[in-house]
Parts: structure tokens; C-alpha cells; sequence
């Protein structure tokens, strides 16, 4: 699974500690998404895709 988080935190102008205290994980949880070293949960990639204002697959890719 690959990710776009880094580019989304990019354009909201939002830090890894921004985005982890919206969706209510640790900042590292939002290093190793960004690393493609850890698959998020549905929960959190809904999460994550609601505080970009998009949608799931805008965000995440499972290829």
C-alpha cells in the first residue's frame, strides 16, 4: 500500500504531530504510514482521509 499523507500534510500546512493529534495516534504512527512501513487500520485511513476533506483512495493506494 502506498500513501500520499506527506503530500496531503503538505498542502493543509499541517506538521506528522498536527495530523497524529487530529486522528488521536502517536506522531511515529504517522512516520512509519508516510514510510509505507505500517498499514492503517480502516478507522484510521477514514480518519486521515476526513481531515484531508477527501476521500480514502485520494489518500491511500493498494496496489
Amino acid at each position: 500500500m502506498n500513501n500520499r499523507i506527506k503530500e496531503f500534510r503538505a498542502r493543509y500546512n499541517l506538521t506528522q504531530d498536527d495530523l497524529a493529534k487530529r486522528v488521536n495516534v502517536r506522531r511515529e504512527t504517522i512516520v512509519f504510514l508516510e514510510k509505507n512501513k505500517y498499514n492503517p487500520s480502516l478507522k484510521l485511513a477514514y480518519d486521515i482521509a476526513r481531515v484531508f476533506d477527501s476521500k480514502i483512495e485520494d489518500v491511500f493506494s493498494f496496489e
